[in-house]
């Protein structure tokens, strides 16, 4: 029996990562890459790793958007990259908020949305990364063993700032340098 080799993944935060923060993006127009995200996202793939969005949208729970709404948002974001000769494995996003649908165990930083991932995509999770722009993405990567990797783009210079008992593996001025580092 041939044992399947597990795949290496790069977990990543959509909002202040791949796209600039917006505060609650509802309008697929309003979708815009940060500077060398897309560069980053091929030097990424290039290297063999999956690339997986891990997202919290409580936009959806609050009524701000549909999850309608965000799969055009996410529709924007795949023809884009694919124009770009790039793709993602995947999206999963978390719709919760806990004032508004209740506790779950996908909302960051609970790790269900890496669990989930790894199990659909038989992934070794001590040898990939999460990279965000808050302590809560850190805080699931450290759930779950991963590398955590905050960058500085989005909510990432506040929240470097708080930093104390969660703290990231490296950080990075933004997702082209952390990709060109590995």
């Amino acid at each position: 029996m041939k044992i399947k080799k597990k795949n290496k993944a790069i977990f990543l935060d959509r909002d202040g990562v791949i796209n600039k923060e917006v505060n609650y993006l509802s309008d697929p127009n309003d979708f815009e890459f940060i500077k060398g995200s897309i560069e980053a996202l091929k030097i990424l793939k290039q290297k063999g790793f999956l690339l997986i969005v891990i997202s919290n949208q409580a936009g959806i729970a609050k009524g701000y958007f549909t999850e309608k709404t965000l799969k055009k948002i996410h529709e924007r974001m795949i023809n884009i990259l694919k124009q770009n000769n790039t793709e993602l494995d995947a999206i999963y996003y978390c719709p919760h908020h806990p004032e508004y649908s209740g506790l779950c165990d996908c909302r960051k930083p609970n790790p269900g949305m890496i669990l989930k991932a790894q199990q659909q995509h038989n992934i070794d999770l001590i040898s990939s990364y999460m990279v965000g722009d808050t302590l809560n993405d850190i805080q699931m990567g450290n759930a779950v063993r991963c590398k955590t990797v905050l960058v500085l783009t989005g909510y990432g210079k506040e929240e470097e700032k708080k930093i104390q008992s969660i703290i990231p593996d490296k950080i990075f001025k933004n997702l082209k340098e952390f990709a060109i580092s590995i």
